[in-house]
């Protein structure tokens, strides 16, 4: 993704990373809070925004029915990194020409991460690409909670292993970049700005909701067919008013309260 001057300063980036990260280790665990560097007290890494339109989050199929999660930015405008299929895939045409400078991939925990309100949560939270039916589920999970969080989503029209899936975000949540020092870092964040706890909770209740009850027929139906009961029962047996004691309304069981006994009238048979 960098090259001569660049790559240089990304290089001391980490190792200045890697020393402060040692030195943190090895400071005694009597020292108070106040004394640890404030790097440390604060989160060792920020992040930044980034232009959604320059990446792609893709799904590439892999075997018979296991998923890999990677990220596909345009660092240049030409040539393309990749390219949306008639059939709804993508087509990662960075495989077909040298893409140094051009295009960058994030492939693994390496290149991604979870950050949900600002905090960098590499360490214990990992996303992962499950299938259930036809929708394909970006989930992040954790040992310390039981509850998985749906980061995005897409559906899978059809399997091709050289056709990836584009992954939509869901709401509340979008691509980032690691920073360190207002240095950007060639890594990328799925961020979301509500506190874990709060996302947790959500989602929990959205698993534990039960779907909402049928809704109960609508009455203008009804009426348009007591009306039409109505008539064609006028027509039907006017001959016989004298002898059955008027017409019947066939309604009255539709709309009866639920536990109400309901008194129908018997017509007499008559040859």
């Amino acid at each position: 993704m960098y090259r001569g001057r660049g790559c240089l300063n990304m290089k001391r980036t980490y190792l200045a990373l890697t020393g402060l990260l040692l030195a943190c280790t090895a400071l005694p665990a009597t020292l108070p809070p106040s004394s640890l560097p404030l790097a440390q007290a604060e989160g060792l890494f920020d992040s930044r925004p980034v232009a959604a339109t320059s990446f792609a989050i893709l799904a590439r199929p892999v075997g018979n029915d296991d998923w890999n999660l990677l990220v596909l930015e345009q660092l240049r405008r030409r040539p393309i990194c990749w390219q949306q299929r008639p059939d709804g895939l993508v087509d990662p045409s960075l495989n077909r020409f040298d893409f140094t400078g051009i295009c960058s991939r994030y492939l693994d925990s390496n290149g991604y991460s979870l950050r949900i309100n600002r905090d960098d949560l590499a360490g214990s939270w990992r996303l992962r690409l499950v299938q259930r039916g036809a929708t394909l589920y970006l989930q992040a999970s954790s040992v310390a909670s039981p509850t998985e969080l749906v980061v995005g989503r897409a559906e899978v029209s059809r399997r091709d292993r050289d056709g990836f899936v584009a992954l939509q975000l869901d709401p509340g949540w979008e691509l980032q970049r690691r920073s360190f020092r207002n240095q950007a870092l060639s890594h990328i964040y799925f961020a979301n700005d509500t506190s874990l706890p709060q996302l947790i909770a959500q989602a929990a209740g959205e698993l534990l909701t039960p779907p909402p009850a049928p809704l109960a027929p609508p009455l203008a139906p009804l009426l348009a067919r007591r009306s039409s009961l109505s008539r064609n029962w006028r027509q039907g047996t006017s001959s016989n008013n004298s002898t059955s004691g008027g017409g019947s309304d066939e309604l009255g069981p539709l709309l009866a309260e639920p536990g109400r006994t309901i008194a129908l009238q018997v017509i007499p048979f008559k040859e």
